[in-house]
């Protein structure tokens, strides 16, 4: 008598680690009450008062996608570091990301004093607020006191969910739908902590051959939790 057929699984499809190029358009971003203050902000450019707008946020919540995107809207000069030659921006749009990590304030200053020129402006990104920016520069404190600031708050269920999505479609990677919500429930509120669990869950499936279910994720969550008792 010849043995039961037995269900037979698939292998699971290799996929190849490919630099996919991240995309900044508007279209992209996941909107979400916690970002909609930043957005119009942004929209309302040309009208910032002074023609300066800090846009502050914690790691990983869409600055740099936000900025880029107003950068190519404005034609903007994008600043990287604090070798630029600002009579090259007078009149001219310009981005500064990291705003607060600057080492000197001279830049900073007028770059500040150039954004009401015609056709200037300046946007600034930042993970802190501009009123705590160290600066040596006196005259360039009354000038962060005053900057406008549009506010990213951490992320909602919404901008969670979408980034989940996002990184685990950057890997080739469909997880089971109910990943998505046993994840949200438990895993911290941030970009980073995402990124971080989407990685390990496609390294601990690539390593045993499985596919990504609610299972394997609350292994390597109760693994995590099993670690922290060792420190108790």
């Amino acid at each position: 008598m010849n043995p039961p057929d037995r269900p037979t699984r698939s292998p699971r499809q290799l996929r190849l680690k490919l630099r996919r190029t991240v995309s900044l358009a508007r279209a992209d971003f996941i909107a979400s009450p916690t970002n909609a203050e930043a957005i119009a902000a942004l929209d309302a450019w040309p009208a910032w008062h002074g023609g300066c707008l800090a846009l502050v946020g914690p790691e990983g919540t869409g600055k740099t996608h936000l900025s880029r995107d107003w950068a190519a809207r404005a034609g903007a000069i994008i600043i990287e570091g604090e070798a630029a030659a600002l009579a090259h921006v007078a009149g001219r749009p310009v981005l500064v990301d990291d705003a607060d990590r600057l080492a000197s304030g001279e830049m900073l200053f007028h770059l500040i004093n150039m954004a009401g020129l015609a056709g200037g402006g300046l946007l600034l990104t930042a993970r802190t607020l501009p009123q705590t920016w160290p600066t040596p520069v006196p005259d360039l404190r009354s000038r962060l006191n005053a900057l406008p600031v549009a506010e990213i708050r951490p992320p909602d269920d919404v901008v969670l969910e979408g980034v989940l999505r996002k990184f685990f479609r950057e890997r080739s990677i469909r997880p089971a739908e109910d990943v998505y919500p046993y994840l949200l429930r438990r895993i911290e509120r941030s970009v980073p902590a995402a990124l971080d669990i989407v990685s390990r869950l496609d390294e601990a499936a690539d390593a045993d051959q499985r596919d990504i279910t609610r299972l394997l994720a609350r292994q390597i969550l109760e693994t995590d939790g099993e670690t922290l008792n060792l420190f108790e």
